[in-house]
């Protein structure tokens, strides 16, 4: 999927569907003049629902569908016939939609498993007939209910993506390498900040036919969580992720401080961030004799409160040994 296909944040107007009227028939046939009578109930007007789709990755199919209307109910005959219910609309949409209403921007529902489905704008209940309404002191009623009005309102679906592993780290650290090197996602790659400006995911495979989702998110710089650089763009598509990995490249002035202030912007923008299982990948090792890394690492085993790993995606250092870590952290 190329960078512009990935949607995760799409505004429309979705519509039920009006009720029928009842019918206020009285029956007549041969020899028959005052049959009394037998107008039906009017049919449900349409819901609107959103249904989870495991087979879908982004919001891309409802970019230029902003605006959704179920059917309307039928009205209804004679012969007690019942108007026929109004067609529903399904909206499939991918596992970690979360559906906002867009005028008070709170949260609707989420839908997180496949075959979720959520009535977002509910059908208008079809009228009685007026068969209903007959009763000893009221013998032929020439009156029947109209069907309740239709619901609308304006939705917004904000996508955070689903994935076990989420690649955290300042712009240039090197995720959409690693994402290239573990998995066989062709994410796209260059000398300078901001190349990832959406989230890619990749399967990881590992021993035994055993696999894991990464997540290569975009950049964070300092004050994202006030919405600077791409600010809640993407912070969101961390909310999700099972376990944080944390890119830091080897030559960084200071590991440490990289590390506090990508955790800082975190628990800024949503405490519960730092429940999440965390490692660190000091990423470009291959740029490290053995003599520096050797003292590199006495100096992070005090510093660092975390597992950390020593990784070069292009020599291909370290790559199994962190699929290790991170396989035993995703199953513990």
């Amino acid at each position: 999927m190329t960078e512009g296909n990935f949607v995760d944040y799409v505004k429309m107007y979705v519509a039920s569907g009006n009720g029928g009227k009842g019918s206020a028939h009285l029956h007549r046939e041969k020899y028959v003049a005052k049959g009394g009578p037998d107008g039906g109930d009017g049919g449900r007007g349409g819901h609107v629902i959103i249904r989870g789709n495991a087979n879908l990755w982004t919001l891309f199919h409802l970019k230029f569908k902003k605006h959704v209307r179920a059917g309307h109910g039928e009205h209804g005959g004679s012969s007690r016939s019942t108007g026929a219910d109004g067609e529903d609309v399904y909206i499939d949409v991918p596992l970690g939609t979360v559906v906002r209403d867009s005028d008070t921007n709170a949260i609707i529902f989420e839908i997180t498993e496949h075959g979720d489905e959520e009535i977002i704008a509910t059908g208008g209940k079809g009228g009685l007939g007026n068969w209903n309404f007959k009763s000893s002191t009221n013998q032929t009623p020439r009156y029947a209910q109209p069907g309740l009005p239709l619901e609308e309102k304006y939705i917004t679906l904000e996508l955070k993506v689903l994935a076990d592993v989420g690649l955290v780290g300042f712009p240039n650290a090197g995720k959409s390498t690693l994402l290239s090197v573990m998995t066989s996602a062709k994410p796209k790659i260059a000398d300078y900040e901001f190349t990832t400006l959406k989230p890619n995911l990749g399967i990881v495979e590992y021993r035994d036919f055993q696999s894991f989702v990464m997540a290569d998110i975009p950049g964070i710089i300092e004050g994202a969580a006030e919405g600077k650089g791409l600010g809640y763009y993407f912070l969101r598509h961390i909310e999700r992720n099972s376990v944080l990995l944390f890119l830091i490249p080897a030559d960084a002035d200071d590991i440490k401080k990289q590390y506090d202030v990508l955790l800082d912007e975190l628990r800024r923008y949503n405490p519960e961030m730092l429940d999440k299982e965390r490692l660190i990948a000091i990423s470009k090792c291959d740029m490290l004799d053995d003599e520096l890394k050797a003292e590199l690492k006495k100096e992070l085993d005090i510093k660092l409160p975390i597992p950390y790993v020593f990784i070069s995606s292009v020599a291909q250092q370290g790559i199994q040994e962190l699929k290790d870590k991170l396989w035993k952290v995703l199953n513990d």
